[in-house]
Order: C-alpha cells, then structure tokens, then sequence
C-alpha cells in the first residue's frame, strides 16, 4: 500500500519507542549497577570489624567457609597478615567486586567487614602474592569471596618456619649449631680439649641464638605467631 507522504507509520513509531524504551532500561541498569560498584569499592576502603553478614547459610558454597583458627596457621605458617582491606593497597580487581555484588543479590545484603590475607608488603601498614578476601560470616566463621594474584612460592612456608614462633626459631638455632659443628675439623681438638665437640657447640649454638635473634629484633620484626593479625610495620 502507497503510503501518503504526511503520514506516520504508527507500528514502526511503536518499534523506535519500544526500542528506545529498551535502551533507556538498559542505561538506567548499569547505572544503577555502577552506583553499587562504587558502593561496595568504599566499603572496602572504609572496611571496619563487624562480628558477621547475614547470609544464607544454605546458598553459601561451604567449601569456602573457613574458621578463624585456620586462617591463623596459614597466615602463620606462610608469614601472612590478615587485615581488614582497608589496608590494602594493592587494589580489588574487578572480578572480586562482582562477585561481592553477587553475593549480596543472592543474599539480600549488603556485605562489609571485609579482611585479607596476603604478605605484609601488599599492605599499607601503620608506622611500625596471594591475597585472599574474605567476609565474616558468624561464630568466627569466614567466607572466602575471592582469591586472585600469583600463587605463593612452595618454599614460602619452609623458609619462613624459623620464624613462626620461639620454638621453631630455637629449633633452627640448634640445627645450624649442629651443622657447624660438625663442618670443624676435630681430630688434634679432641685430643687436646676434652669434650670438645659439646663445647664447639655450645659456643656456636649461643653465638647464633643471639646474633640471629639480635638482627631479627633491631629490624623491627616478631614472630608469625604474634603478627599475622598486626597492623603495624615493624612486626
């Protein structure tokens, strides 16, 4: 059919407004989804202790529900600190924020409380390569939210057990005095200095005890066990 040239073609006006509609919908949605970005970027920044989130215990995946006790042997055992994420100066990467705002649709909530476990040079510590966020959820239960970075180094939790507590550094210390020890040639020794060995040792054994415990203290630095959740530099 001939249309007149001063009409209006009513059903594909309808189209342009349906389509416009369309559009309009879908800006104020990612505006809206943008504003709870931020949202949840402040929260993050501005993270407080909160003793738990309400979830839905049912819709949790449980095999990233963690105990307190448990993030302190790891933090403990690979010298990490665990710290609320405003510390953190590293920077969320956007996959964690989606899938805190995934969180909280699922759950109806808003999330905050926020901490990390991560090295302490990935946080902005106060005047004295694996992060993982996680969320409280209640009775010293965590949920770990996301998890991103390289993965530690397998030899991190070696080397960083002589320094866990006194014990595994007491322990280190007689090691390499036993070692030492043995490396000293012993034969005229023996001879001429009864129980030379044991003195050998004792004498070694105590010079390393307190040069090592020395230096470990005039850096500023304590033992895991009493760190992982300072916020502070020098410990």
């Amino acid at each position: 059919m001939k249309r007149h040239p001063f009409t209006v073609d009513l059903l594909h006006e309808m189209h342009r407004a349906a389509g416009q509609k369309t559009i309009d919908q879908v800006m104020r949605i990612l505006s809206e989804h943008e504003d709870q970005r931020e949202a949840v970027k402040q929260r993050l920044v501005v993270s407080k202790e909160i003793a738990e989130n309400r979830f839905d215990i049912t819709q949790l995946d449980h095999t990233r529900i963690f105990h307190l006790d448990q993030i302190r042997k790891i933090c403990i055992d690979h010298r990490l600190r665990f710290l609320n994420s405003s510390y953190f100066k590293d920077g969320i990467p956007a996959e964690a924020l989606n899938k805190i705002q995934q969180l909280e649709r699922t759950h109806q909530t808003e999330i905050s409380g926020f901490k990390i476990a991560a090295p302490s040079k990935a946080f902005a510590l106060k005047n004295i390569n694996d992060p993982l966020l996680f969320v409280p959820v209640s009775n010293g239960y965590y949920y770990l939210v996301h998890q991103w970075g390289k993965e530690l180094s397998v030899w991190r939790k070696w080397l960083c057990w002589p320094v866990r507590n006194i014990g595994n550094f007491l322990v280190s210390c007689i090691v390499i005095s036993i070692v030492f020890t043995m490396l000293i040639p012993s034969g005229e020794l023996d001879r001429r200095v009864p129980m030379a060995k044991i003195i050998v040792f004792l004498f070694a054994f105590k010079s390393f005890f307190a040069a090592f415990l020395y230096s470990f203290y005039i850096l500023g630095k304590r033992f895991s066990s009493n760190s992982w959740e300072s916020p502070y530099f020098n410990s």
